[in-house]
């Protein structure tokens, strides 16, 4: 196959991925939410189960003005949402969705590329808070900002916990040389990893930069239309993301019971969709903390269980 058509065929899967996944989260969403808090209205929209809910969200994003804030920075203000969503699009490149190169672009600095990339998200927060010309906005900016640089320690630290013990940055090479006792081993680092990483896509119970009930709807009080779709749009790719930074990182990837190299593809989906399961469970059953408890759990809890889990990871690369 020549290089060109198969690096179309790459870039062109991961793109139907990037748009697709979110969407299927976002209606399961509306699906785990109107069961478990027994909302009517997103199980009746086009008959059978709700099934056209998020069509019916989309009609209502493209039919919403598309209102610029007269003292924004207009510029800004309208290239901040595309900036949200770049970095989750170049992580997907490079996470392995199976064996023999089933990823969009393999790297072997692949975990260092994906934790510097992710870490551009807080560029889109100030972009859009700064722009906006609205205290509620700016204030929300500052809680994103604070909230994303402080929870990158212990996300960098956990996934270089397993790094660490499987030797390599390689993704694919940290899924093969997965073992299942690492769920036991590596638990501390995953736990760690998975809150942080729920921070740093400001989902709840980490959703203080967006406190409807404090600051309207923080750094995205001022947008409308399809760029505030285009913002919700950055947050269903990021759990994509985390969850399936998650699968491939701690829960063994394409690897499970049965395991056959044909079917490694579909561990890894199954595994995804139960980590965005979670979240969105977490979502739903977890209430908003407050700012001092969000940073009081970033810098008392989760950096010291990573460092440990760091000290435990070198012990036992010593010893083996």
């Amino acid at each position: 196959m020549p290089l060109w058509l198969e690096l179309v065929i790459r870039v062109g899967g991961v793109l139907v991925a990037f748009l697709t996944l979110p969407l299927l989260v976002g209606q399961a969403e509306h699906k785990v939410m109107a069961h478990m808090q027994g909302r009517l209205g997103p199980m009746y929209a086009g008959g059978f189960h709700g099934w056209a809910q998020l069509v019916a969200d989309g009609v209502k994003f493209v039919q919403k003005e598309d209102v610029t804030p007269r003292e924004a920075d207009r510029a800004v203000f309208r290239l901040a949402p595309a900036v949200a969503l770049v970095p989750y699009l170049l992580v997907l490149l490079v996470i392995p969705l199976g064996p023999d190169d089933l990823v969009g672009q393999p790297l072997d600095i692949g975990l260092f590329f994906v934790l510097a990339v992710v870490g551009v998200g807080v560029v889109a927060v100030l972009m859009s808070a700064w722009a906006s010309a609205n205290k509620y906005s700016l204030l929300g900016g500052l809680r994103g900002a604070a909230q994303l640089l402080g929870y990158e320690l212990p996300l960098v630290l956990a996934a270089a916990s397993v790094a660490m013990a499987a030797g390599t940055l390689s993704l694919s090479g940290i899924v093969e040389a997965w073992q299942p006792w690492w769920l036991l081993w590596q638990a501390p680092a995953m736990v760690v990893f998975f809150l942080a990483g729920l921070a740093e896509i400001r989902r709840p119970p980490f959703d203080m930069p967006v406190a409807d009930s404090e600051l309207v709807f923080g750094y995205m009080t001022e947008y409308t239309g399809l760029r505030f779709a285009f913002f919700l749009l950055a947050e269903y790719v990021g759990i994509v993301v985390i969850a399936a930074l998650t699968t491939v990182l701690f829960l063994g990837g394409w690897q499970g019971p049965f395991a056959d190299a044909q079917l490694g593809w579909l561990w890894t989906l199954l595994k995804v969709f139960a980590v965005s399961f979670l979240i969105i469970w977490i979502r739903v059953s977890y209430p908003r903390l407050r700012e001092d408890q969000l940073q009081r759990l970033c810098w008392l809890v989760l950096v010291p269980v990573s460092l440990g889990q760091l000290v435990l990871t070198a012990a036992v690369r010593v010893a083996l």
